[in-house]
């Protein structure tokens, strides 16, 4: 993985110290293993391997006979105002010999709020608990994979979650401290219990406090937040499909997403008891989110972007870049913080919906992932670093990577639409249009970016689409674009959809489908040892498959009223013209030759943001309106794509009729798929 700045190399050079200090206390503590079980130094290795020559960690420890065991970690805070601290519940599972050897272990931590309400998974995993009520079942594959290797997992119940004490509520100061105040017991920094309202305290001596988290949409969050606290002792995180501003989980700019709110969705979380005694912080989030749109104080506590300075801990972020629920919106401007922090990243990009790579690339995913903790928390030099910092899915099954990404040759390119033979269908290139064109659509709240991109060549009032000729050479967007727009309401209010379509045929995942771009087999494959409470062995999956003739590569949408600020909404004059810059969310895509490129500029995206409270008609000048797309090779990469000899393609005209499923409206909560 390449370093993309000087402040990236400092990190790298700090990183490299933190390395090597774990690989010297790993070391220190080793004893003999019998060496035909193992390579290397650490837990499961013989003394006397030098970090250098490691590989992996292998699996010699026993999983049935390790240690399960629970404790309740002080949070510092009183959520539910009881006049007692919090305590959250964390269940534990670690090999039982290093202990009795006299080695020390690191940590992988998975907090969430979903082990008891919803289930982890594509399988919808559980905790569960023996007769005595100690942890018998662990969600997921990270124990009984990981625990032999000589690694222990932790699964923490968030504030009033399962068997916590506290209050959900949603991204803020006790969602994180839940998980902070863990990865600040494994350091010997806080107290922990053996009881949820025991006296004698439980420290973690058996741990190095080297803590890796990792976790899927609500949990991936939690670790993107606790990292943006620069917590001491958390040396990597490995979020999927994670949200860095919730603010942009309800909003974008101003326009209302999911229909649902933080308020709703801690009460859905929350064990029925925390839901009894937790009715003020309720209020709170009612209080706080309104469906405005503005821009509140609780949202400012909930952007982890802003903190993005603060991480010390590598950053191995996964995302589907067709995810309705947790748009790339959240990974794009997270990722582009933690590089201008010199933090130390590696990224996946698929073409499915909210899946987990344990579900799109399995094998080569747990591969990947053991090295990755192997390095960071364990300090084996295996390679990791210095290997391609991307790898993208380009169709179902078929990844490349990238040594930087964005590709270091990427540069923003502006594009101008221009006005075409029938009303609505224009041009998209490098010539701004001439002063005063204009194009027309009024909003039908009915209709969404499916609609528009089946009728791109066809005049209809709801959209205006602007469309590149045939390419003559592949063209790559790599990023985040932006599109300005400048548009005359007729109304006081009014909600805009931006929108890049790839128009031609292809076959991609059906993201749109139930499974989002998977398919749920019954084969089942087994990834480390099993008990009788704790299988781990899951269903295999297959790539979901649509033949398609457009293809959306990203969106962006936005309240016409915070044309002044993206903070705040205000009514707008009709007749009065506003300018308004809105964020598409990142990707990375090949427009192949023979292709087109097309963007759409309508109203409400039908299914993706809720409509304004009139209908309006909006005007487009569009010698004001333009898209700010980052091709690789900039704008000599679209000047060569777009001249020449022009490749056959479909006749403007025609019906696209094939596209993905239809999407289903998104579940207002950022977690597993509701199939």
């Amino acid at each position: 993985m390449e370093i993309r700045s000087r402040g990236a190399r400092r990190s790298y050079g700090r990183r490299s110290r933190r390395v090597l200090a774990a690989a010297a206390s790993v070391a220190l503590f080793g004893v003999l293993l019998t060496p035909s079980l193992a390579q290397g130094a650490g837990p499961g290795t013989p003394p006397g391997v030098s970090a250098e020559r490691v590989e992996e960690s292998r699996p010699v420890y026993s999983y049935e006979d390790a240690v399960r065991e629970s404790v309740w970690v002080d949070t510092g805070l009183d959520a539910d105002e009881n006049g007692e601290a919090d305590r959250v519940a964390v269940d534990i599972v670690r090999p039982r010999e290093p202990a009795l050897q006299g080695r020390k272990i690191p940590v992988i931590m998975d907090a969430s709020p979903y082990y008891s309400c919803c289930g982890r998974g594509n399988e919808s995993q559980r905790k569960t608990y023996d007769a005595n009520g100690d942890p018998a079942g662990f969600p997921l594959h990270y124990d009984n994979y990981f625990v032999p290797r000589g690694y222990a997992f932790v699964a923490v119940d968030l504030a009033g979650t399962n068997r916590s004490d506290g209050c959900v509520d949603t991204g803020g100061r006790s969602d994180v401290q839940s998980a902070k105040a863990v990865v600040d017991w494994l350091n010997g920094r806080a107290r922990a219990y053996g009881s949820r309202t025991g006296t004698d305290p439980v420290r973690a001596g058996w741990t190095t406090g080297a803590t890796g988290m990792i976790g899927k949409s609500y949990d991936g969050t939690i670790a993107n937040a606790v990292a943006a606290t620069g917590v001491e002792g958390l040396r990597t995180i490995v979020p999927i499909a994670a949200i860095s501003s919730w603010y942009d989980y309800y909003f974008a700019q101003g326009a209302p997403l999911n229909g649902s709110s933080p308020a709703w969705l801690s009460d859905y979380v929350e064990s029925p008891e925390a839901r009894a005694r937790c009715q003020a912080v309720q209020q709170r989030l009612v209080d706080g989110a309104p469906r405005s749109g503005d821009r509140t104080p609780l949202w400012t506590e909930r952007d982890y972007v802003r903190n993005a300075a603060k991480v010390k801990a590598s950053v191995f972020a996964v995302h589907g870049m067709q995810d309705l629920n947790v748009r790339t919106k959240h990974l794009g401007q997270w990722w582009d913080a933690l590089a201008v922090a010199g933090v130390e990243r590696k990224i996946w990009l698929s073409q499915t919906g909210h899946v987990d790579p344990f579900d799109f690339r399995r094998a080569t995913w747990v591969t990947t992932l053991h090295r990755w903790f192997d390095h960071y928390l364990l300090g084996y030099e295996n390679g990791i670093d210095r290997e391609p910092m991307a790898d993208i899915e380009r169709a179902p099954d078929r990844w490349t990577t990238d040594r930087v990404w964005p590709p270091r040759t990427t540069a923003a390119t502006t594009l101008r639409p221009a006005s075409g033979a029938l009303p609505g269908v224009g041009t998209l290139g490098r010539t701004p249009a001439a002063p005063g064109s204009t194009e027309t659509f009024t909003d039908d709240r009915s209709l969404g970016e499916y609609d528009w991109a089946a009728d791109i060549d066809r005049s209809t009032p709801a959209k205006t689409g602007f469309v590149t000729r045939a390419l003559g050479q592949d063209l790559r967007l790599s990023g985040s674009s932006r599109v300005t727009v400048t548009a005359t309401p007729s109304t006081p209010t009014a909600h805009l959809s931006a929108v890049l379509v790839d128009l031609g045929p292809d076959t991609i995942r059906d993201y749109g489908a139930s499974g989002e771009g998977i398919t749920t087999l019954t084969e089942r494959t087994c990834w480390g040892p099993s008990t009788t409470a704790d299988s781990s062995c899951y269903r295999e999956t297959a790539a979901r498959t649509a033949d398609v003739e457009y293809n959306i590569v990203s969106r962006g949408w936005a309240d016409l009223g915070t044309y002044a600020s993206p903070d705040q909404g205000r009514p707008l004059t009709p007749g009065t013209p506003y300018t308004i810059t809105l964020e598409l969310a990142a990707t990375d895509h090949v427009v192949p030759a023979g292709h087109r490129l097309a963007l759409i500029v309508a109203g409400t995206d039908q299914g993706l943001i809720e409509p304004p409270s009139t209908t309006p008609t909006l005007a487009l000048d569009l010698a004001r309106t333009a898209a700010h797309v980052p091709f690789v090779g900039g704008a000599q990469a679209f000047a060569r794509a777009t001249t020449g000899a022009v490749p056959p393609h479909a006749a403007p005209g025609k019906p696209l009729t094939a596209g993905v499923t239809e999407p289903r409206p998104t579940p207002p909560i950022p977690g597993d798929r509701i199939r």
